[in-house]
């Protein structure tokens, strides 16, 4: 088997979210989340994955602090899959390939789940990106300001470089 690559320690926000959600699988199972699901039977039937690799992901989930298990609300012996704070916190990144999906992965047309307002029963806006100052920003108008990284050879004789990648637009 081979094994995972870690984005834990980079300094990149976007590798750090990747390292802790992991894979799509985990994403699908937030998603559920966010619908109702809770238990890992629900989770099973709604997403047809392996009982192993469904429960790989709930525990790193758990591990991650996206989710946390819980009695059962009913009282049975059975365990809940709650989001936490953490998890709900990703709502935002659902919308976001929701919206992305309803627009580029479909046909003119073409039936597909839509998520509503509970109080209007209307579609949600569509999410925009705005500057501190309320604008509308697009990549064009951003760019990632990078940390310094050291880069230190194990050879004897050569020196720790410093690489400050210049500003560049984001990606």
């Amino acid at each position: 088997m081979v094994a995972r690559t870690r984005f834990d320690a980079e300094p990149c926000p976007v590798a750090r979210s990747i390292d802790a959600i992991g894979d799509w699988w985990s994403l699908l199972i937030v998603r559920d989340a966010f619908d109702g699901s809770r238990r890992f039977g629900e989770f099973h039937r709604s997403l047809g994955i392996a009982k192993n690799i469904l429960s790989s992901r709930l525990r790193r989930l758990e591990e991650t602090g996206v989710m946390t298990s819980a009695p059962a609300s009913d009282g049975s012996r059975y365990q809940e899959y709650v989001l936490t704070e953490k998890g709900r916190a990703l709502f935002p990144v659902i919308v976001a390939l929701r919206q992305w999906g309803e627009a580029e992965c479909f046909a003119p047309g073409e039936e597909h789940s839509r998520l509503l307002d509970r109080r209007t029963g209307r579609p949600l806006s569509p999410l925009e990106i705005r500057a501190g100052d309320g604008r509308p920003v697009g990549p064009d108008e951003t760019f990632v300001e990078k940390v310094a990284q050291e880069k230190a050879s194990r050879s004897e004789g050569e020196t720790v470089v410093r690489n400050r990648r210049a500003r560049r637009p984001a990606r």
